[in-house]
């Protein structure tokens, strides 16, 4: 059986012919259909290649205007011969004898038997006699057995219109927008003109189309015609549908003809690829071009919206790995929190610092390049300071961060821990936004972690706790301070919503990814913007590119749902604190019990034990090539430096109270600092490597 998808097991037309109901029944969609979480249609997509058709359409489904014009075209007399049209086989016969022009006659009847039989279909050279014959015999048997009405409704459901455009709900979908029971006369005479030579040329559908319509006594004109017919003859070829999940689809949708349920709130979906399509239009003039959005349901990890790319581009930005940025500070302060290494108002050192690598000096900077000195924990992670995340990194060990990545499901971590060195804490590796958005979901679910899904019954999977809960809830209350992340934010930005959220951004190296990632007491949302083919975006910060569709988003989902902030857990505590030197406000702080405190006091230099800040012991300096060597200066600097002298190679280079400018040479150095006395307090030794002779 041909243009069907399953078979009806019929050796020809020697056996019975099939039912209306069998060949309905065998015909199916080429289109699978991507169904939201209440069953609704959400996107179509073509599995089966060898035709385009859409679901069955009853016959009371189809226009009167196309009907009519179709038995114009094809079967004047279609309600009144038995399958066969005699006079119209004896008009054809007289003129394939006399003319030039071959005619056919073929009824209604005659070309669904050729639909429905292969061994019935014209080749190139058109049917053989045979097959005439055989066409008649099985027209006349479905018209013993079907009713007139069964007949056209499947005819016009298996005939092709144009191209690989076969029935009639293909055919009105793809070639004008609309549904079989929309079309009006002028669309009815086009698709009957193309019924005859599916891909006959414009001019030669628009002739006929003409001509039917004065046979029809329409009052169109001939050019308003043949401007329709090029209107639908371009629309399919160039149709490509708006359609809002087409990433999950693709991922879903294999079968032709099923019909396949997801997780995905329709509603949220179109709303998601909508704004997110406005978003990047605003900002096209700042080189952004492509976006994502995952939003996540805390409690059972469905994905409600999954927005793979509203830029055009086919790569699906949900599941496309992108250096993370400052996105994974949060895990990083959590561990250090569960460990009892930090509390959130631990005094943290924003001040440069250089750190020796297999690679190199590693010496990373704030993102607006200036230092706050004396900073707490939490205004660190708030204000996304980059030193006191390394410094961090330094204090919780690379290793231990990286298995605590891993833990909260960041595969695409595709190198071990050792290649990305402390800039893990900056977020220089790659992530995906599902894998990111997930595991700010174990924040808010209090360090639990479990699978996201777009299939039902699927996500949820896999519990197990992989943060403690103090440390989750600490970060998460973190996370929703606008006073806090006021020093690099301000008190006014899209990161602030009128219920509880928590938040971050984050921005890649040279600006080629940003993110935006936060969860309420319901939803985690994540949003990711840039480009994928690399280019960095101009001058768009966390703030002004993602966080935008990330609050836009958070409000919709809230528009009449409240967020309250999660209740404190079990050894988690609450306490009245005080800084000194008085460098933050006294406040409440939440503490891990045991590791409270009412004074957090900065040590000074009176205190502080002396060390050389720089460089540091086993570094590794290099001369540049391209700066005058005269110019070129490495500058020590000492921690508790008052009363201390510098020694280099055994040689007094001065006081260390202030940072001492030295000319680099090349070879291996000893610095170290000695008191009044002369003992050595604090010892470094590095290695200058270069030309020492280069552009003098």
């Amino acid at each position: 059986m041909a243009v069907l998808c399953a078979s009806l097991a019929l050796p020809g037309w020697a056996a019975p012919i099939p039912t209306p109901a069998q060949v309905q029944a065998a015909y199916c969609s080429s289109e699978a259909q991507l169904l939201d979480r209440g069953g609704e249609g959400l996107q179509s997509l073509r599995v089966d290649m060898a035709a385009r058709r859409l679901p069955w359409v009853a016959l009371a489904d189809i226009s009167p205007a196309l009907q009519q014009a179709v038995l114009l075209a094809e079967d004047q007399r279609f309600m009144r011969h038995g399958g066969v049209d005699i006079g119209a086989v004896a008009t054809a016969a007289w003129d394939n004898l006399f003319s030039s022009k071959a005619r056919g006659a073929s009824t209604i009847t005659m070309q669904l038997a050729g639909q429905l039989e292969p061994a019935l279909q014209a080749s190139r050279t058109g049917r053989s006699l045979g097959q005439k014959w055989d066409q008649m015999r099985a027209a006349r048997a479905i018209e013993a057995r079907w009713s007139k009405a069964q007949i056209f409704e499947a005819y016009l459901n298996l005939v092709s219109f144009r191209g690989d455009l076969q029935g009639v709900g293909a055919a009105s979908n793809y070639l004008f927008g609309k549904a079989p029971s929309g079309l009006n006369q002028t669309d009815g005479i086009i698709l009957a003109s193309l019924v005859r030579a599916p891909n006959a040329p414009l001019a030669a559908v628009t002739r006929r189309a003409c001509a039917l319509a004065q046979e029809w006594r329409m009052d169109s004109s001939c050019q308003l015609i043949g401007q329709r017919v090029q209107t639908a003859l371009q629309r399919s070829k160039q149709f490509a549908q708006a359609a809002p999940a087409p990433q999950v689809a693709r991922q879903l949708l294999k079968q032709a003809g099923a019909q396949v349920a997801s997780t995905l709130d329709g509603a949220l979906q179109r709303f998601a690829q909508d704004y997110l399509r406005q978003q990047l239009a605003s900002l096209r003039e700042r080189n952004v071009n492509d976006g994502a959005i995952i939003v996540l349901d805390n409690r059972s990890g469905e994905i409600l919206a999954y927005v793979g790319n509203a830029g055009g581009s086919e790569v699906d930005g949900v599941v496309a790995p992108r250096q993370a940025g400052s996105t994974l500070k949060p895990f990083l302060y959590g561990l250090a929190i569960e460990r009892r290494l930090l509390t959130a108002a631990s005094v943290m050192d924003d001040t440069p610092i250089d750190i020796a690598t297999g690679a190199g000096m590693y010496v990373p900077q704030n993102y607006d390049r200036h230092f706050k000195g004396h900073v707490s924990a939490r205004t660190s992670l708030a204000s996304s300071l980059n030193i006191p995340a390394v410094r961090t990194v330094l204090l919780t060990g690379q290793d231990s961060f990286y298995n605590r990545l891993k833990d909260l499901g960041l595969s695409s971590l595709s190198e071990p821990a050792e290649y990305y060195g402390p800039s893990l804490a900056l977020g220089s590796s790659e992530v995906t936004l599902l894998e990111l958005a997930n595991a700010y979901r174990v924040l808010a679910n209090g360090g639990l972690y479990s699978t996201a899904s777009v299939r039902p019954g699927q996500a949820g999977a896999g519990k197990l706790r992989v943060m403690d809960a103090g440390a989750a809830f600490i970060v998460g209350d973190i996370l929703s301070d606008r006073a806090a992340r006021s020093m690099t934010f301000g008190l006014a930005n899209e990161l602030g919503t009128n219920f509880w959220s928590a938040v971050k951004t984050g921005t890649s190296k040279d600006m080629r990814d940003n993110w935006c990632v936060g969860y309420s007491e319901r939803y985690t949302v994540g949003v990711w913007v840039g480009n994928f083919d690399g280019q960095p975006m101009w001058d768009v910060s966390g703030v002004t590119g993602a966080a935008p569709v990330w609050h836009d988003m958070m409000a919709y989902l809230h528009r009449q749902l409240a967020s309250q902030a999660p209740r404190p857990p079990a050894g988690v505590l609450q306490q009245a604190v005080r800084y000194l030197p008085a460098f933050e406000a006294p406040r409440r702080e939440w503490f891990i019990a045991g590791t409270e405190s009412a004074v957090i006091a900065a040590l000074d230099d009176t205190v502080r034990p002396p060390a050389i800040v720089y460089p540091a012991d086993d570094s590794i300096l290099a001369i540049d090539p391209d700066i005058p060597q005269h110019l070129q200066r490495v500058f020590f600097r000492a921690q508790a430096g008052q009363g201390l002298r510098w020694r280099l190679d055994g040689k007094d280079m001065g006081p260390a109270g202030d940072s001492l400018g030295w000319k680099p040479a090349p070879g291996k150095h000893a610095l170290v600092l000695v008191n009044a006395s002369g003992k050595t307090v604090a010892r470094s030794a590095f290695e200058v490597r270069g030309n020492a002779l280069a552009r003098r």
